[in-house]
């Protein structure tokens, strides 16, 4: 069993940075793909990118690529998601999951409560 709690969102403008956080609990993580979704108001959660256990290999949306930059510290049991160049468009609860490396939501077991990231034009 793994439980996930985010970090690290807020107000930012367009064009700045934050950074996400999701640690996990437990010692099993380091088993685990994660991946990190967000979810708009009125709109389907959407798959942002996703990491390997090891985080030897990470994979992106297109919407986010060349953006966004997930990594995880196995030994801190936390990953991360590192968003430059923001958009309005960014603006959305973003979700830790854990135990698949799938763009689907419905393939993961694992979720975390959200962090809600705004960003203003």
């Amino acid at each position: 069993q793994v439980q996930l709690v985010e970090s690290g969102g807020g107000l930012v403008q367009a064009g700045g940075s934050l950074r996400l956080s999701c640690a996990a609990s437990g010692r099993t993580f380091s088993r685990y793909a994660m991946a990190w979704f967000r979810q708009a108001p009125g709109k389907e959660r959407e798959f942002v990118g996703a990491i390997s256990s090891s985080g030897g290999s990470t994979y992106y949306a297109d919407s986010v690529k060349g953006r966004f930059t997930i990594s995880r510290d196995n030994a801190q049991n936390t990953m991360y998601l590192q968003m430059n160049s923001l958009k309005p468009e960014d603006t959305a609860v973003y979700y830790c999951a854990g135990g698949s490396r799938s763009t689907s939501p419905i393939s993961y077991n694992y979720w975390g409560q959200g962090t809600q990231v705004t960003v203003s034009s």
